[in-house]
């Protein structure tokens, strides 16, 4: 009998197929619906930095920001070289009228990864 997570009944090899999924939901503009399968994965592996990643970019594109927040901060605390989560999470202060927290996240992300769009971002010069 395969190993399961929890009382739901899914083994390790379904919450793999439930985050791929949701990355294609993701990019099927299906934001929401990709929150509902990464719900159970976190759930069952709250570890999981990508898993928590993937549900912060979701909820950052269902406008929901506070959980997007939560999210990307979870993310940072684990990784905080990560340099995509310092941007992600600079836009989602952004959207909610946070403007120094934003600023210290985009030049947080530029730091760690000089991409154009994360220098753009990051406004160096002013």
């Amino acid at each position: 009998m395969p190993e399961t997570s929890g009382s739901t009944g899914r083994t390790p090899e379904t919450h793999v197929i439930d985050f791929r999924a949701a990355e294609r939901l993701l990019d099927a503009r299906d934001p929401r619906g990709a929150v509902k399968l990464l719900d159970s994965v976190i759930a069952a592996h709250p570890e999981n930095t990508a898993a928590r990643l993937l549900r912060a970019r979701a909820f950052f594109a269902a406008a929901q920001l506070r959980p997007a927040e939560l999210e990307f901060t979870i993310v940072l605390e684990r990784e905080p070289d990560n340099a995509f989560a310092h941007f992600a999470l600079a836009r989602t202060y952004e959207r909610q009228r946070r403007p120094e927290q934003a600023k210290r996240h985009f030049r947080l992300a530029a730091a760690l990864d000089p991409k154009p769009q994360y220098l753009e971002a990051a406004r160096f010069e002013t």
